[in-house]
């Protein structure tokens, strides 16, 4: 127990780099992190730093295990089952494909036109960017262990459960006609060397970091100005935890929003550190990585109207029911 607080402690709170930033802060720079200026800049060092490097290092051993599943194979294994079953797997498959929302569609256009139930689709779309492998991480990372396994196992039942009322509600017709129309090749799937697979995963993390490094430091640039320039009873008169609207704010806040899950994880810090509930951040972060307007506008290019509407309505109502569930039960998560 001591040996694994220890290496929580130092690899994925990174005490070590808290030091040292704070050593860069009030050494180099003269600063208190005390002051609203020095811990503003600790805070945004230290959440830049420790996000990119573990964002780096989990991305490329997640990323070495997807090389065994590329999607003609993810698939044909998805194919071979039916009902809950395939829904669960398709949300499993979700967690190791660190995608933001916009990228995943273009699978779940692959999934559907090679036959896949569209609940089964819908399934890998919410929880591929919801609570792939390196968010769970971060996420321990930052708050700990408890609220981490919580996360994942009520976003994969949130997936689960959208993904079978949609499967249930029989919306097949109101997907765009051509994503049917795809041809599918049937390619033999070709075994990588293990060159080629650390090649692979090397190019991942590369591409990864090019289309989420923006967001991850406004991310932090946001969390840093709640953390140490915005007074807490601001915060708390619209966020507090004895708030009964703070969920439903913080979930229609967060769809006009872009950000990856990297980006929006410091935010949920900032908030949680001047009294927001742990709910009330958590339906932040999954408004943002699930239901941004990008990912709504992409979505309506291969579902018609009525399908959409029916999805964003379950997925809100279960990111709302899931932040007043924690924000009930936070005590057993801190």
């Amino acid at each position: 127990m001591i040996i694994f607080k220890w290496l929580n402690d130092q690899l994925l709170q990174m005490e070590w780099l808290f030091n040292l930033v704070k050593l860069l802060v009030e050494q180099g720079m003269g600063l208190s992190i005390e002051s609203q200026l020095g811990g503003s800049l600790h805070f945004f060092i230290y959440d830049v730093v420790k996000i990119f490097v573990l964002l780096s290092v989990l991305i490329f051993g997640i990323s070495y295990v997807q090389s065994f599943f590329p999607p003609e194979r993810t698939r044909k294994i998805l194919g071979r089952f039916k009902g809950i079953t395939a829904n669960l797997l398709g949300a499993l498959f979700g967690t190791i494909t660190p995608f933001c929302s916009c990228s995943s569609i273009p699978l779940f256009i692959g999934f559907t036109s090679a036959g896949l139930p569209i609940g089964v689709t819908f399934s890998f779309l919410i929880s591929s960017p919801l609570v792939d492998l390196a968010s769970v991480i971060l996420l321990a990372s930052i708050f700990n262990w408890k609220i981490a396994i919580a996360y994942v196992i009520v976003g994969l039942v949130l997936a689960v459960i959208a993904g079978t009322i949609i499967s249930k509600a029989k919306l097949e017709k109101y997907v765009e006609s051509f994503v049917f129309h795809n041809k599918v090749l049937e390619l033999e799937l070709e075994e990588l060397t293990t060159y080629e697979r650390l090649d692979f995963a090397k190019n991942q993390v590369l591409d990864i970091i090019k289309r989420v490094w923006i967001y991850i430091l406004i991310g932090v640039g946001i969390g840093a100005a709640i953390h140490n320039w915005i007074p807490e009873n601001v915060i708390t008169v619209l966020l507090g935890q004895d708030k009964w609207y703070s969920v439903l704010i913080a979930t229609f806040v967060a769809v006009p929003m872009y950000a990856d899950i990297f980006g929006s994880l410091p935010i949920a810090e900032a908030l949680v550190s001047k009294g927001v509930g742990i709910g009330t951040a958590l339906a932040f972060m999954m408004g943002v990585t699930a239901l941004s307007l990008p990912s709504m506008i992409l979505l309506k290019k291969v579902v018609k109207t009525k399908l959409l509407v029916v999805f964003a309505g379950v997925v809100t109502f279960g990111i709302i029911i899931i932040g007043y569930t924690f924000n009930s039960f936070g005590y057993l998560f801190i």
